[in-house]
């Protein structure tokens, strides 16, 4: 069982530098990539230089300059907070929206969908479980979808049967970000 086990994280280790080896073709560095991907997939509260820095568990200052880099080749922009006046908002440009269509990790996507057919559903609920594993081994932040947050409400109040609403934060959520994952995302 554990040689199985070690064999996986073996494998799961060696797609991921193949991977990142593709990402340095696109022009820009795994890091930056990465930063784009989660930007993309963040929630309008999530899309924050803290947020990302707990995302990829990496240092403030190399998030820093990740942010700085995407921002000098116009990939994102940086506005202050309404929330937060000591924090920014970074948000995707539309050549930013524009270069994740070209994005490495849809390749890998395509690979996965080839390789496990009908159980591609099957094998993203093992790896988010092994995920959430790791997250809590390592007190991080799980970063889910919205919708599936113990503080997410839907139809709160409302005569509108759409809407949503954020328990923690005490304000009302977009279709958008019910779907997008969240910093303070609670499974």
């Amino acid at each position: 069982m554990k040689n199985n086990a070690l064999a996986a994280a073996n494998l799961l280790e060696r797609i991921g530098q193949l991977t990142r080896s593709d990402e340095q073709i696109g022009g820009l560095y795994p890091a930056q990539w990465a930063a784009l991907r989660y930007f993309a997939r963040a929630n309008r509260f999530s899309r924050t230089p803290m947020a990302l820095t707990h995302y990829l568990g990496s240092t403030r200052g190399t998030v820093s300059q990740t942010i700085i880099a995407l921002e000098r080749k116009g990939l994102v922009t940086r506005t202050p907070s309404e929330r937060d006046k000591r924090s920014v908002d970074v948000e995707l440009t539309t050549t930013g929206k524009n270069t994740l269509l070209n994005d490495p990790i849809l390749h890998l996507a395509e690979n996965i969908a080839s390789a496990t057919k009908e159980q591609a559903k099957t094998t993203r609920k093992l790896l988010e479980k092994i995920l959430l594993q790791l997250v809590e081994e390592n007190s991080g932040n799980a970063f889910g979808q919205c919708k599936t947050c113990l503080h997410f409400g839907k139809n709160v109040g409302a005569t509108d049967k759409d809407r949503y609403f954020c328990g923690l934060l005490q304000i009302e959520l977009s279709e958008e970000d019910s779907e997008n994952i969240c910093v303070e995302q609670v499974a």
